[in-house]
């Protein structure tokens, strides 16, 4: 597949490159907000693609783990161990949950993803990258102010804001339009390959894709 046969050029090196390694762990972060009333939400794409990616590799039941603020499944995908978490804090305290799945399983940001929702991308695209800025995500923002900002991400867009006017905050917390929704699938498959791929021992490298 082009995500693991992609390197980069000699004179263009990547800024962010990084494999499993020997660890064979890796932890993958959902962001979202625990509830009902927000399952449908632009701001809880991260929970339907953990959703999606366990049921597709046969994870267990999810585990609600008060201790870690975090609904947890587990699985071993070829040679390595793969830990999804779904923060219980709501959004904006999503970093307490992460850091305390890592102490907990003993894993740090090189082993740690986290798929999540960007108003600043267009829907139809993902990036990936390691590090950055939140660009406005509460949840990123949590993330890196308890973990700091070097762990891969996984950016699903949810852009532009339409009407432009809107409240952003209001804009996430919608359910995706009738159109958008028709596409969510595509999307989680896309999501799912990239963290089979990354599990599977590819490098994560910086990616765009596109899904429409």
């Amino acid at each position: 597949m082009a995500f693991i046969q992609r390197r980069p050029h000699a004179d263009k090196p990547l800024a962010y490159t990084t494999t499993i390694g020997m660890n064979k762990s890796l932890l993958v972060v959902g962001l979202g907000n625990p509830g009902e009333e927000y399952e449908g939400s632009r701001h809880n794409i991260g929970f339907m693609c953990l959703d999606y990616f366990a049921k597709k590799n046969d994870f267990g039941s999810w585990q609600t783990k008060k201790e870690l603020k975090s609904e947890i499944t587990a699985q071993t995908l070829g040679d390595t161990r793969v830990i999804l978490c779904k923060p219980q804090t709501f959004m904006n305290l999503s970093g307490e949950a992460v850091q305390a799945v890592q102490r907990f399983y003993k894993l740090d940001n090189a082993h740690t993803v986290v798929v999540h929702d960007e108003l600043d991308i267009s829907f139809g695209q993902i990036r990936m990258r390691g590090g950055g800025s939140a660009a406005g995500n509460n949840g990123v923002k949590s993330v890196s102010q308890h973990v700091g900002e070097d762990y891969a991400r996984v950016r699903i867009g949810i852009g532009p804001k339409q009407p432009e006017q809107m409240d952003a905050a209001d804009f996430v917390l919608q359910d995706f339009s009738k159109a958008e929704q028709a596409s969510l699938p595509a999307m989680q498959r896309e999501v799912a390959a990239i963290l089979s791929e990354y599990a599977y021992g590819a490098a994560f490298t910086p990616e765009t894709r596109s899904f429409l």
